[in-house]
């Protein structure tokens, strides 16, 4: 792609990306009361981490099982509150371990 028919994209990127973090700052000056508004944005994160972590889990593997396997220990880990190291080895291990019984069953 040459760079001129490149460059209307990337002003329109970069145009998007500057009001996207202007505005909330130039519409709201004063510091927001209402406890709903505040409650909502403080979960904000959370909901768009998990939005883009749960869909690449379940692609990362070649089938759903295993990603539901890994999946599935990931999440019996992090309620038994273990360290995310152990989460996230014990749950590779998990989906590899799938992996392989369904290669050699199947």
């Amino acid at each position: 792609m040459k760079f001129f028919d490149f460059l209307p994209y990337l002003i329109v990127c970069a145009g998007v990306t500057y009001l996207v973090r202007m505005l909330p700052m130039v519409l709201m000056r004063g510091k927001i009361k209402n406890r709903f508004i505040l409650s909502f944005l403080h979960y904000i994160p959370y909901s768009v981490l998990t939005v883009m972590t749960v869909p690449a889990i379940f692609y990362s593997t070649s089938s759903p099982i295993s990603a539901a396997a890994g999946f599935g220990a990931a999440l019996v880990l992090a309620f038994m509150d273990k360290g995310l190291l152990k989460v996230a080895a014990i749950s590779c291990g998990a989906a590899l371990l799938a992996e392989l019984i369904m290669n050699y069953v199947i």
